[in-house]
């Protein structure tokens, strides 16, 4: 028998990512919970934007979840929340197209990100940044430590 939503498990996800500069070495970081239960996940790319790093953040930490879930993911990222709740529609309308006829910026990125939201019902929230909020300064510090591993050079 088929689950219904209001059946599914409730996770929360804080994601962040970002590039030292932009564009450059990036990090991204997650937080999930469930159940009374955490976990952290985080990456790094040696040249990337800090658009990209938002979104790798934000499709990691759905693609981390077994099972179809009702997802609160917060970001500090307005692009990543309009992107999944206002823009997706007519760019997939337009045929990966923005309104002006361009080809959609990160397309790759987007098309990764509707594939792993597709399983969960999940509600987009934006938190503003670096304003003292304890998990999403805890994503932060992901992303960053991520970044600073990538670009550390090894001990000789």
């Amino acid at each position: 028998m088929k689950e219904s939503p209001q059946e599914r498990p409730m996770v929360e996800a804080w994601t962040d990512g970002g590039c030292r500069p932009n564009p450059g070495p990036g990090g991204w970081g997650v937080l999930l919970r469930f159940g009374g239960k955490e976990r952290e996940i985080s990456g790094a790319d040696p040249d990337t934007t800090n658009n990209r790093m938002e979104m790798t953040a934000a499709a990691s930490a759905l693609e981390a979840l077994t099972r179809p879930c009702r997802v609160t993911l917060y970001t500090d990222s307005a692009y990543v929340k309009d992107g999944m709740t206002r823009w997706l529609t007519g760019w997939t309308r337009r045929n990966w197209r923005s309104a002006s006829g361009d080809p959609v910026k990160n397309m790759d990125l987007w098309k990764r990100l509707l594939d792993a939201a597709q399983p969960h019902d999940v509600t987009w929230v934006w938190v503003k940044g670096h304003s003292g909020h304890p998990e999403n300064d805890r994503v932060d510090a992901l992303a960053t430590s991520a970044l600073e591993a990538a670009t550390s050079e090894p001990p000789s």
